[in-house]
């Protein structure tokens, strides 16, 4: 009887160590990074919160300061994945993702001018099954700030490995998630923040440098790629979905040789550039980011360039979106590049609106207010508008050098690594198309392990996968824009999960 005791005494002391193990490593994180309460929301969070500044360049007072808001998981934040995300531009915030897309809360839009948004519990945020940070990177992004503008001086290898340092960091104050597996993620312009940091990530843990980080693989969603690749993908697209006629396509395919970007680029082909300016002029008008939904026009009266044609004010209206709230009018959208001026930089088709801070067709009044009130920035732990300045969807005070190239070689390199790689596409955005993704992931030339078929959600067909070997999975969510959590939660929920946990999607 003695020997059972000790053993159950045994068992006993040992549970209690390991619980009590557990609520100590939550506590271990830094002093006044946690947050008790936020402006909009009653109730009790679904799991904790941490937020705050982590300087990244030794210098604390001029130095970069990147901002992160930290949600543990709902579940298990001991043993699920911890995951950083980042959202595209370059220059624009991962508050976007936090605050309209796959967050812990949904926001309501006030009833009236100068009231803050009223938050609930979001059914469908990735905190359901993972930790999840949310980064403001570069610089000069959100509310990541320097006190020093030519910190504001940056491009794709500077920012990869910027953020490669923040990690480094984040882990030393985070240990309690060292031994949780890792992934990246993120969409639009994330489509090389995402690979370029994953091959930072994988440098650090070659050479061992400490803190060593359990890195497993990435994911990315409408993500910026190859300039020929995304390029060429508009044509077929829009022909695809029924906004160009055969007879235009015919003619595109006999002069521009399924050559469009160079050729459009370049400007020698006048036949094929001349059927290409058929193809905008046909698209124009449309919401770029899904061509389904209306497009979002501001009350400054100011337009695209390019684009003097304004939707009737009966397409000014809320967009039709499965969360329980609208959050925003339509059309959302992070075009590459977004606000951020660019050094040598690819062409882009789809400008900004002139002489405004506002992205076309995109309503930020939610994340605007809320992130620009006192009491919410206190709430949060960062810093005033005096110090990290006004809080902008995306900024135009960053100067970015798009310095990387290519991201195949990137994808070919990390997937021959071992790296698991998610890619996602929302099927109907019209400003990163999903037959570029398509395209590029079929030409690196891996075997097909599970060939195009259709995959489920809610006992409904939620759109296609293709899955190569090497562990790369090409993905498309039906009726999905170019922010894919935005407007299919419950199936971006699933497919995360289920890719999270190594589950068939």
């Amino acid at each position: 009887m003695m020997g059972n005791e000790k053993i159950l005494l045994y068992w006993a002391l040992s549970l209690c160590m390991l619980l009590l193990g557990h609520w100590i490593s939550i506590e271990a994180a830094p002093p006044g990074s946690l947050i008790t309460q936020l402006p909009g929301f009653n109730g009790r969070f679904p799991s904790k919160h941490y937020s705050g500044y982590i300087s990244i360049d030794g210098n604390a007072e001029s130095g970069k300061k990147l901002f992160y808001y930290f949600v543990s998981s709902e579940r298990n934040p001991a043993k699920d994945p911890v995951v950083v995300w980042l959202n595209g531009g370059p220059g624009c915030s991962s508050f976007d993702g936090f605050v309209y897309e796959h967050g812990p809360f949904n926001f309501e839009a006030p009833k009236s001018k100068g009231n803050l948004p009223t938050l609930h519990i979001n059914p469908y945020s990735w905190s359901k099954v993972s930790n999840i940070i949310y980064l403001d990177s570069p610089a000069g992004v959100g509310l990541s700030y320097s006190k020093n503008s030519t910190k504001y001086i940056t491009g794709d290898l500077q920012t990869a490995s910027d953020t490669h340092a923040f990690l480094l960091k984040w882990f030393e104050q985070f240990p309690e998630f060292l031994a949780n597996p890792f992934y990246i993620a993120g969409e639009s312009y994330a489509g090389v923040y995402v690979p370029t940091l994953a091959f930072e990530v994988y440098k650090g843990i070659r050479s061992r440098r400490k803190p060593v980080i359990n890195f497993k693989g990435y994911m990315i969603g409408n993500g910026v790629t190859d300039e020929r690749f995304d390029g060429n993908a508009l044509v077929p697209f829009v022909h695809g979905m029924g906004l160009i006629s055969d007879s235009m396509y015919e003619d595109l395919q006999s002069s521009c040789k399924g050559n469009y970007y160079d050729a459009y680029a370049s400007e020698e082909n006048d036949v094929c550039s001349n059927n290409l300016d058929k193809v905008y002029k046909a698209v124009d008008g449309l919401n770029v980011y899904d061509i389904l939904e209306p497009c979002y026009h501001f009350p400054d009266n100011v337009t695209a360039k390019g684009n003097e044609s304004l939707l009737p004010l009966s397409f000014q209206q809320l967009g039709v979106t499965e969360r329980p709230l609208p959050v925003r009018k339509r059309m959302f959208g992070r075009a590459w590049p977004f606000r951020a001026p660019v050094k040598d930089g690819p062409v882009t088709l789809w400008p900004l609106l002139a002489n405004t801070r506002h992205i076309n067709c995109v309503s930020d009044e939610v994340a605007s207010s809320w992130l620009n009130d006192g009491a919410v920035r206190k709430a949060i732990h960062a810093e005033p508008k005096n110090v990290a300045g006004t809080w902008e969807l995306c900024t135009s005070r960053i100067l970015y050098d798009h310095n990387a190239g290519s991201m195949i070689p990137y994808h070919r390199n990390l997937t021959l690594l071992g790296y698991h790689a998610l890619i996602f596409s929302g099927d109907h955005d019209m400003c990163v198309p999903f037959t570029g993704s398509e395209a590029w992931t079929r030409s690196l030339g891996y075997k097909i392990v599970d060939e195009w078929r259709s995959w489920n959600s809610n006992n409904q067909i939620a759109g296609y996968l293709q899955a190569y070997e090497n562990n790369l999975i090409f993905l498309t969510v039906k009726g999905a824009g170019h922010t894919v959590p935005e407007y299919k939660p419950r199936e971006a929920l699933d497919f995360y999960s289920r890719w999270l946990e190594g589950k068939p999607i």
